[in-house]
This record gives structure tokens, sequence and C-alpha cells, in this order.
């Protein structure tokens, strides 16, 4: 729907008035060519308000989110059209929220009504939208799929098979090595802390920042997960604390034995250091929503991302996930909830960034399973293709709803049966533009998303979508 915006904010202004400067920690010599990926992405950085640092925050919408009841057109024609095909799953006109891209097709659109404070993030531009994005392997049209001269991703309606691929980048293959890992692989080394990773997870272990030699860091709302009872705190604890250093400290000629107790020390050592950086950080004045788990994770990034300088990270991922989006039944009141904690924790989150002057090098992004048909079955939607995604940060050329929204009217080219919607933005192309902004080279991004040259010259001088600023 939309291409670049020419307005020059005061963050670009003063973005494109510093100068470009690089720095190059080498930790190892063992992968040259990741050492020379990592000095190619710093020396592209350009300095922000909160330095040489940027994070991407991906926000896992566990299940498959119906997301053509999250952004919606609110024009009558249009409407009505949504309405017919949604049948008694429709929101009703006057409760959608409106908003006012800046780029216009002449259709309107609005919001779910449990979506008021992403409504003032999209007018205030610090959100957008990417419309009926999915999974592919190659440009695909409803004839050519149905004539199967197409390759399709493989589990097209399946959770696990597409829940996989949206963390690889990679339909086409089965595999546990993830696009954040893989990036990781490549960019560790421009982080001066290598014993704890850069890629943070608040939901335990994840395909999607699972690399060759990366790993995520698995850590939980209140932070570390360390040894249990390992914290020093109590008589007890203080016995068990002296047990394990005691165990810690011995040299053992089992090499095995050894080899143990040095990664088992390692690992706690990493513990209590990520522990005390982020209980360093002074509770933030944003008030956090009650019982809201999705934004006390987010929380728990923000700590992260305020102990960056002691912790030394030029470059994190965190991946946090709300689940409970497989709605085949109780769609409506279900849904309402879900995107009603979304919306609060957005809100938190946002505010809590501009408390730490942090939102230009953050961003955050939404990824789910796959959207869900537009057709009724009587009470709830089944498993679909393309949907609707959003994007958050001062990075982020907002205000906008990137992609082509498709016409929900049934037998349209792009459904492909019941409402199915076929991707008309590839994933690769959302994927690609959030790692070029992170600073992969546009020379390595085909390494990372092998099916990206069918969507994608990286030799262009544009971006693959358009919704981030490269600077």
């Amino acid at each position: 729907m939309t291409k670049h915006k020419n307005n020059i904010s005061r963050r670009k202004f003063l973005e494109q008035s510093c100068a470009a400067l690089g720095y190059t920690t080498i930790f190892s010599s063992l992968i040259n060519l990741k050492a020379m990926a990592a000095t190619a992405m710093n020396n592209s950085s350009v300095f922000s308000l909160c330095g040489d640092y940027k994070a991407l925050v991906c926000v896992m919408l566990g299940g498959g989110n119906d997301s053509f009841n999250m952004l919606m057109p609110r024009g009558n024609n249009e409407y009505n059209e949504y309405a017919t095909t949604r049948s008694n799953l429709s929101i009703p006109q006057n409760q959608i929220l409106p908003i006012n891209p800046n780029t216009s097709d002449g259709r309107t659109f609005g919001l779910h009504p449990s979506m008021p404070d992403m409504q003032q993030l999209f007018e205030n531009n610090n959100l957008a939208f990417l419309s009926n994005v999915g999974t592919l392997i190659e440009p695909s049209t409803k004839t050519d799929i149905k004539n199967d001269i197409v390759k399709t991703p493989l589990g097209l309606f399946s959770h696990s098979d597409q829940v996989q691929q949206w963390q690889t980048g990679r339909p086409h293959e089965r595999t546990n090595i993830g696009w954040g890992g893989r990036i990781a692989d490549l960019v560790q080394s421009m982080n001066s802390n290598q014993n704890i990773s850069m890629n943070v997870s608040l939901k335990g272990g994840n395909t999607f920042q699972r690399g060759n030699q990366i790993i995520p860091y698995a850590i939980k709302n209140s932070g570390s997960i360390g040894i249990n009872g390992y914290d020093g705190q109590g008589s007890l604890n203080q016995l068990r604390t002296e047990a394990l250093n005691s165990m810690l400290e011995r040299d053992y000629q089992d090499i095995f034995k050894n080899a143990y107790k040095n990664t088992i020390k390692s690992s706690n050592d990493s513990s209590l250091e990520f522990q005390t950086a982020v209980d360093g950080i002074p509770e933030f004045s944003t008030i956090l929503p009650e019982d809201n788990n999705l934004a006390e994770q987010l929380r728990m990034v923000a700590k992260t991302i305020a102990s960056r300088d002691t912790l030394g990270f030029s470059r994190q991922t965190f991946f946090v996930q709300i689940g409970g989006w497989d709605h085949h039944d109780e769609l409506l009141i279900n849904q309402a909830d879900k995107l009603a904690e979304v919306n609060d924790a957005l809100k938190y989150f946002n505010g809590v960034m501009n408390e730490l002057n942090t939102n230009d090098c953050v961003t955050l992004f939404s990824v789910s399973d796959f959207a869900r048909t537009l057709t009724s079955n009587g009470n709830g939607t089944d498993h679909a293709w393309g949907g609707n995604a959003f994007m958050m940060g001062g990075a982020v050329q907002g205000k906008e709803i990137y992609g082509d929204y498709p016409v929900l009217a049934l037998d349209s080219d792009v459904d492909l049966r019941n409402g199915v919607m076929i991707p008309t933005t590839p994933a690769d192309l959302y994927m690609a533009e959030l790692a070029l902004w992170f600073g992969v080279p546009a020379s390595d991004l085909t390494t990372i998303f092998p099916n990206l040259s069918n969507f994608y010259d990286t030799n262009s001088s544009t971006p693959p979508i358009g919704f981030m600023n490269m600077i």
C-alpha cells in the first residue's frame, strides 16, 4: 500500500548529522568471515541517541492470530465486503478504532476495539502494520498453486511447521537453526561480552535464536534462571552456596568431570553477572500493567537493554511469547482479551523505551503461526495463511500500512479457499528488512534467507519493503 516516506524527523536529522564511527572487537580468529561480517555491520552503523546499539524484539503470538480482525477495513463498501465474508465474527463498524495512514489507496482502515493505545502509537508514527504477509518459497498465484506448478511451504497449515518456518526463514526445509541465530553467529564478536549470548529468551529454548554456534540465553521474568538455590540468600542457601563453591573449585583428574565442572561454573558465573547487572537498574517510572505476563517479559527485556553497557552488548535479540491464539471457538471473546494484553504491553514497553532514550535503537516486531480463515466455522476460525503483523520503535517509519491489504471478498484472486489468503508479501522480505536495519550486509542476506532472491535483488539500492529507517 505504501512506499518510502520523505519527511525528515528530529531523529533522522540527528542521525544524519552524526559521523559514522565503527569499532571492531575481534574476539576470535576461528572464523574470519564472522569477524568480517561483524566489522561490516559495525562500520555501517551510525550513532543514535543510544550509541552504537541495536536490538530486535520478536513477539510471538503463539497459535495463529486472526489478524484480519486486528486490522480491518472500515469504509462502507469495504466494510460491507468484510462483514459479509466474516458473518457472525465481524467487528461492528462503529466499534472499529480509526487509523489514518500517511499513504492511502482510497480505502480506510481501523483496529480492533481492544487496541486503543496501539491506535495512538500508530497515529504518533511509532507503529506500523504489514499486511497479508506469510511464508512463501517463490512467487505464487492462485492458479499456480491449484495447478501445482509452484513450491509451497512444507506443512502449510501445521502449527509446528509454520512456527518453525517463521523462526528459520526457510519454508522449503525443516531445520532447528533460526534466522536470529544465524545473524548472531556472524555478529556475536561485536559484543565485548563473550560469556553471555546476545540472544536472550524469556520463553526458554526457541528456534529463532538458535544458531550453529550461538544458542539463546534463557531467563525468566525476574531475571537469571541460574542454579536452583545458588543465590547466597538465607542460611540454607548459604550452605548450598558453600557446598557448590567447594565442588566448582576442585580440579578433577577425570577430564569429563573437569569439563562438566567448568561448564557449570561458567554458566553460574554468567548467571550471577547477568543478575547483578539487571538488579542494578532502578525500577521504571512507567507503570507496569497488572496481571500482564507479556508486559512482565518486556519489563525484563527493558532491564537487560538498560544494562547493555555494563554487560558489554552492542547487538542483542530478544524473544517473548504470548500464547493462546488458536481460536477455533469463542474467537470474539478470547481474541479481545489477548489483543488487550498486547495493547497494554506495547504501551508499557514504548513508555519504558522513551524513558531510557532507547526507542530509536530497539525495534519490536510480531510474528504468528499463520492467520486464520475469513470464514466462520460456527464460533471461531481455522488455520489459514497470509495475515497482518505490526512493527514498533523509533526506527520504524510508522503511521503506514505496508504491503497490499487484500480484497476480503470470497473467491478473490488471493483467496485460496474459504478465506485462506495467499500472502502478497513474502515473510522473507519482512525478515530481510529487519536484518538489514540490524546491520547485516546485503551480501549476506541470501545466506540467511536462501529464497530471498526469488523476491528481492540484494544489489538493489532500496530496502525490501521500506518500513525501517536504515540510517
